[in-house]
C-alpha cells in the first residue's frame, strides 16, 4: 500500500486564528483495539485530524492510538465532544474533565457541543443551556485546555442565540454533510458568520456507493465513488470526516487531492435526492439522551 505524504492535506484558517486539515479521520463505533490501531494507522499515513466523542466510547482508545503513532502531539489536531446528556456550566466542566483523563491528554485541540439543547428537552430554558455550555468552554479554553471552540448539529435557530450571548464565536460547526443531504440553508449560515464547516457521515452510511451518477463521475476519473462523494464535500469548503478501520480505504480516503470535479459535476451531485439520511434532528432527540 503506497504511503500518502502528508504534504498533499492543506489547512484551512479558521476563524480564532488557528487552522484546520482540510479532511479529518473519524472513529465513530470503533472499538478498543481497533480503535488504536486505525488511529495509529491513519496519523502515520499523513491524517493530523482526529474525531472522537465522550459518546463514542472511545476516547482512551484514541489516546492510545496518539501514543503510539510516533507522530508530534503538537502536529495533531484533536477533537472530542460534548454529549447532551451534560449540557450546563457544571456538567460541562465535569465531561471535559473526565473526557481529558480518558484521552490521557493534557488539552484537546478542538471541543464541540455534541448536539444543541431544545425545547423539547429543556423547555423554554434550551438556550440557557447552550450559553452556559459555551461559558464553560470559553473558560477552558482561557485556561489553555482548549485551543478551539465549536458546535455540531447548530441549525440558524441554535447558533444565532447563541452567537448574540459568546465571548468567542463558534470555529466550527459540524454537521451531517453528504450527497444527497447536504443542509445547504445551515452551509450558508456558517459561510456568512465565517464558521468552518465539518461533515460527518461523508459517505451517507454507504448510501453513496450504488449512486449511478457517483459511479459514471468516480470512472471518468478513475477513482471510487467514496473519493468523488469526498472531494465534492471539499470543493464545497467543508471537511470531511470518513471513518474506516480497513487500510486500504483509509488510504484511499485521504487520496482525493489530484483530481478536481468541474462545475456541472458539482452540481449533479449537490442535486442528488435524498439518500443515507441519519434521520437524526436537532430538535427531535430520542426519548433516551
Amino acid at each position: 500500500m503506497e504511503k500518502i505524504k502528508n504534504e498533499t492535506i492543506e489547512n484551512y484558517s479558521l476563524n480564532d486564528g488557528k487552522t484546520i486539515p482540510e479532511i479529518g479521520f473519524g472513529t465513530y463505533e470503533a472499538n478498543e483495539q481497533e480503535g488504536i490501531e486505525s488511529v495509529k494507522f491513519a496519523l502515520q499515513n499523513g491524517y493530523r485530524l482526529l474525531d472522537t466523542a465522550a459518546r463514542y466510547e472511545n476516547e482512551a482508545a484514541v489516546g492510545k492510538g496518539i501514543a503510539q503513532s510516533g507522530i508530534a502531539r503538537e502536529e495533531i489536531m484533536l477533537t472530542t465532544k460534548v454529549w447532551r446528556d451534560r449540557l450546563g456550566y457544571e456538567e460541562t466542566k465535569k465531561a471535559f474533565a473526565e473526557s481529558l483523563e480518558r484521552l490521557n491528554l493534557d488539552y484537546v485541540d478542538l471541543y464541540l457541543i455534541h448536539w444543541p439543547a431544545n425545547e423539547k428537552n429543556f423547555g423554554k430554558n434550551w438556550q440557557k443551556a447552550n450559553s452556559e455550555t459555551w461559558r464553560a468552554m470559553e473558560e477552558l479554553q482561557s485556561e489553555g485546555k482548549i485551543k478551539s471552540l465549536g458546535l455540531s448539529n447548530f441549525w440558524p435557530e441554535h447558533l444565532e442565540p447563541l452567537l448574540q450571548t459568546a465571548k468567542i464565536k463558534p470555529a466550527v460547526n459540524q454537521i451531517e454533510f453528504h450527497p444527497g443531504y447536504w443542509q445547504p440553508e445551515v452551509v450558508d449560515f456558517c459561510k456568512q458568520h465565517d464558521i468552518r464547516l465539518e461533515a460527518w457521515s461523508p459517505l451517507a452510511k454507504g448510501a453513496v456507493f450504488s449512486n449511478k451518477t457517483l459511479q459514471g463521475i468516480a470512472d471518468k476519473y478513475n477513482k471510487s465513488v467514496a473519493q468523488v462523494s469526498l472531494r465534492w464535500i471539499v470543493q464545497n469548503g467543508a471537511i470531511p470526516i470518513p471513518k474506516s478501520t480497513t487500510k486500504e480505504r483509509v488510504l484511499e480516503n485521504i487520496d482525493i487531492f489530484d483530481f478536481e470535479l468541474n462545475g456541472e459535476e458539482l452540481r449533479m451531485i449537490s442535486e442528488l435526492p435524498k439518500m443515507g439520511f441519519s434521520g437524526e434532528l436537532p430538535n427531535e432527540w430520542p426519548d433516551v439522551i
